[in-house]
């Protein structure tokens, strides 16, 4: 296929707005290429007639060896084409006062092995009229339907057959359906917004297509889907394929629209999307120059290039002849990859300079990046089954920062892998209840298994290193290549098939290398024991001015050099190209730390954030000493750069959840003001008392973490800063004085040092902000140290009326996080675990992450005995998703728990030692 394909001089825009309401903004962006694409339980059977209500359906009975008790669609039916007319309802029914939505479909299927049952995943539709069966071929007879049911549990629609499917003929399943048009962000779902506006859009990764329509819901079993929406006057639709047809129809009086789309390409049921929405639109076109597109402007400037990049990175052109980017006011995710027509949240797609931070700029490039990058890999080549999720979201989590680099080569994508991706998945796969990137197919059969898997390991269990071995030899055969000292085949297996990863031992006096799984507490049994022990392993050594490479091919190995002189010092992993830790003799890390204390330049930036990182978890893991660890942030009055000071940060966040409510902290406090007060200085002098803007990427991001540290231990130049900055702004609510940069932590420690005013103008902002400005309010809210306005706070988050679904999780983590919040968040959720599992979503993304923050701070045994506690009352119930975040936290606890035994004196000594005058 040809390389260097470019953008057609057209390239069509719709901005999309919402008719009613400033505060939820829709913005879709239409790359569209002028060249052709490319090619490449129980229910009785009704009479056929259609009823005015659902038939009542009850649970079938469960006995395990029937087909339709099995999570897994037998390989007998392989769809081909779908037909789906759907209707939703924006407004309630009169009598149930419920939104519905009301489809027809038709399923075109080959029959490769005879079959007489049919098994189609359906969830919570219910069916209007008895489903009939064709043969596609008029020469060959259907089977008659001789009953059919819901089986509740695994989710099918079970039709039972008079007579055998013939082997390689096509039949076509017809049904009528009504479903829920939900607020429950799953599926074909509603969003309502200010004003009465409104619309419905959905989201079906990974099992919910079903809920919209009757379909062969697994990611291989792709066909082509014509779509066709009815909908009111005044709405607009949008599907995956191109506009087709719009005409004007009347049914029951009612005049209404229905749009069809053109087929799609063949592709998975996850991949599904249609809107319907009472949104304002206004056309334009560009030529490569930029439009004047609001909040859009800087997505739509941004796609066009990164689509161009991944044309040439895949050496492939762009698969469809359209890419519509649409942001949602309701979206449980931050964004997904549906074809041609990629869905986002509005902070994940739209840019204000008046609002936007530096974060949300760099957030929004690099999901776009990682969206567009599945249009190839995810959608066009597609996993078989979700136990190799990793290769569709750790792909595209790695090539986001390549995409995101070409858009903004200024910003040093490249290194943040590390701080972003690296460290994130090191805090996961540090524990025995972790999981290999790979699983077999039968470990993962139920919904929530699957949702699982959407976590740290999947997204994140990724590196430079690995993928310059994926990219560059996967397609090679089994046999060694030059420079390896294994098959490419083994080399990934002891990376893809294994859980966890190695620390790496030097000892610079011998040569010795040594590797061992790395576990943050060493105490904990591993009842999952890897047969590969970690190796091969590629090492990249460095002494001052030389670098050396070696594979550790054993658990042992001899380095190729050792240090040639008394003072020098030697450096592996450069660059964070391997996916482990180091340990050094400590030797070794003297002479590491005296170079840090002395000219830390010598050694590379990215290399001093992982020596932070590798100290303070491996004293966690009782492989050095917590002095060791603690000694690695001596230097930081002198450093200047952000990736240290992020690690370091990120570290002792910590020491902050095991000491914010002992008497260590005050030591620790007075500590680390000590070391941010000269970077704090330093950015005041940089930005002429903070009047300036700093050019820098990373500078902007040093800059926040400046202030908020400062702020945080109290240093009163930087809390007045803050309050200063929030009074004027409660003075004049019409202009904001406060940089967007650090409205966040602006925002947060003026709240904390204030009361209920400062409180009530935040949530007063808060109800009319765009959806930018109310994320960094949102957050801010929670860092009050008033009780009764955190338990207030906690109310609000499961009131709908208050603060929308997509943010009731992460809202509640965050008044977590805060210290007084911690114990009142905690009563909230085992209260309320029933409603928010059933009302929030068994399958929703967000519950591990809801789990694992409401419980990171715990750390007695009073704590570990009410978490076990939570795990068995709410058996029954479930923990959808979060299932595996109960059991990482509970090993957590008890790790937190010895650390806090074995640490506390010894770190209360050291910060005091530390603070001494010199």
């Amino acid at each position: 296929m040809g390389k260097g394909f470019f953008l057609s001089k057209g390239v069509g825009v719709l901005l999309i707005i919402c008719g009613a309401a400033s505060v939820a903004t829709i913005i879709a962006l239409s790359v569209v290429y002028s060249q052709e694409k490319a090619k490449n339980n129980e229910v009785s059977p009704t009479n056929g007639g259609s009823t005015t209500n659902p038939p009542v359906t009850t649970p079938a009975p469960t006995t395990s060896n029937k087909p339709w008790d099995q999570y897994r669609l037998p390989k007998t039916l392989v769809p081909e084409h779908y037909n789906l007319m759907l209707r939703p309802r924006l407004t309630p029914d009169e009598t149930t006062k419920l939104y519905i939505f009301t489809g027809e479909s038709s399923v075109d299927f080959k029959c490769v092995e005879e079959t007489d049952l049919i098994l189609i995943h359906s969830n919570k539709l219910n069916y209007t009229k008895a489903p009939t069966l064709e043969s596609v071929n008029p020469a060959v007879t259907a089977p008659n339907i001789n009953k059919y049911w819901l089986q509740k549990v695994t989710q099918y629609l079970v039709i039972e057959l008079d007579a055998k499917l013939k082997k390689d003929h096509m039949y076509r399943l017809s049904t009528d359906f009504v479903g829920e048009l939900a607020d429950d962000l799953g599926g074909f779902y509603r969003s309502e917004y200010e004003e009465d506006g409104g619309c419905c859009n959905n989201s079906m990764q990974p099992t919910d297509a079903r809920k919209s329509f009757p379909c062969f819901d697994e990611p291989a079993l792709k066909a082509v889907f014509n779509i066709t929406l009815t909908h009111p006057q005044g709405t607009i639709a949008l599907s995956n394929g191109a506009q087709k047809e719009k005409k004007d129809i009347d049914i029951g009086g009612e005049k209404l629209i229905q749009t069809t789309f053109a087929p799609t390409e063949k592709m998975s049921t996850y991949l599904l999307a249609y809107i319907v929405s009472d949104f304002d639109f206004v056309n334009n076109t560009i030529d490569g120059s930029a439009i004047a597109a609001g909040q859009g402007e800087y997505a739509l400037n941004t796609t066009g290039p990164i689509l161009k990049f991944f044309e040439d990175y895949y050496n492939s052109k762009y698969p469809l002849p359209k890419s519509d980017q649409i942001a949602l006011p309701d979206f449980n995710a931050g964004a997904m990859e549906n074809w041609g027509l990629i869905t986002y949240r509005e902070t994940a797609l739209l840019y204000d300079p008046e609002f936007s931070s530096n974060g949300n700029k760099e957030r929004i490039a690099t999901i776009i990046a990682h969206e567009l990058a599945h249009m190839w890999f995810g959608n066009l080549v597609t996993l078989r089954w979700w136990n190799d999720l990793w290769l569709n979201e750790g792909f595209a989590s790695y090539v986001e920062y390549l995409g995101a680099n070409y858009a903004e080569p200024d910003w040093g994508m490249a290194d943040l892998i590390v701080l972003n991706d690296v460290h994130r998945v090191f805090a996961v796969d540090a524990l025995t209840s972790s999981h290999p990137l790979s699983s077999k197919e039968e470990d993962i059969q139920r919904p929530e298994q699957i949702s699982e898997l959407f976590d740290a390991i999947s997204y994140s269990k990724v590196t430079k290193h690995q993928h310059l071995l994926q990219l560059h030899y996967l397609a090679v055969d089994n046999t060694p290549l030059p420079g390896l000292p294994n098959t490419v085949a083994d080399i990934m297996n002891t990376w893809v098939l294994q859980m966890g990863f190695p620390v790496v031992t030097i000892d610079t006096a011998s040569g010795t290398v040594t590797q061992k799984h790395f576990l943050l507490d060493p105490d904990s049994e591993v009842t999952v024991v890897s047969p590969f022990k970690y190796v091969p392993m590629h090492c990249g050594l460095s002494v001052p001015k030389i670098f050396k490479e070696m594979w550790l091919v054993e658990k042992s190995g001899k380095a190729t050099f050792v240090p040639s002189t008394g003072t020098d010092w030697v450096l592996a992993n450069l660059n964070v190209v391997g996916y482990y830790r180091v340990n050094y003799d400590q030797s070794n890390w003297n002479k590491l730390l005296n170079a840090l204390n002395t000219n830390h330049s010598v050694i590379p930036v990215i290399n001093r954030a992982q020596l932070v990182d590798d100290a303070f978890n491996m004293a966690r893991a009782k492989i050095v000493s917590t002095t060791l660890a603690l000694s690695t942030t001596v230097y930081l009055d002198k450093e200047r750069d952000f990736m240290p000071w992020e690690s370091a940060t990120d570290n002792m966040d910590f020491f902050y959840l095991m000491f914010d409510r002992s008497e260590v902290y005050g030591h620790m406090q007075a500590y680390l003001q000590k070391q941010v007060i000269p970077l704090f200085n330093y950015y005041k002098a940089e930005t002429g008392n903070w009047t300036k803007d700093l050019p820098g990427h990373l500078d902007q991001y040093n800059l926040v973490n400046a202030i908020s540290l400062a702020c945080k231990t109290g240093h009163k130049e930087c809390t007045d800063l803050a309050k200063g900055w929030f009074e004027m702004w409660m003075n004049n609510p019409a202009k904001n004085p406060i940089h967007p940069n650090l409205r966040s932590t602006v925002y947060c420690n003026a709240i904390a040092a204030g009361g209920a005013k400062e409180w009530e103008f935040a949530w007063a902002q808060f109800t009319k902000a765009n959806a930018i400005e109310a994320d960094k309010l949102r957050y801010a809210m929670a860092c009050t140290k008033e009780p009764w306005l955190l338990n207030r706070y906690l109310e609000y988050t499961l009131t709908p009326e208050k603060m929308r679904k997509q943010d009731a999780t992460s809202t509640i983590v965050y008044i977590a996080n805060n210290v007084v919040g911690q114990a009142l968040t905690w009563d909230f959720i085992r209260a309320r675990w029933t409603y928010i599992f059933n009302e929030y979503g068994g399958g929703s993304f967000s519950f591990s992450n809801l789990i694992n923050g409401v419980t990171k701070r715990f750390s007695t045994e009073f704590e570990l005995k009410q978490l076990r506690q939570f795990k068995e009352d709410n058996a029954d119930i479930g923990f959808g998703s979060g299932t595996l975040a109960v059991d990482q936290s509970i090993e957590r606890t008890i790790s937190n728990m010895k650390w806090i035994e074995e640490n506390t004196k010894t770190v209360s000594n050291w910060f005091q030692e530390a603070i001494k005058p010199l």
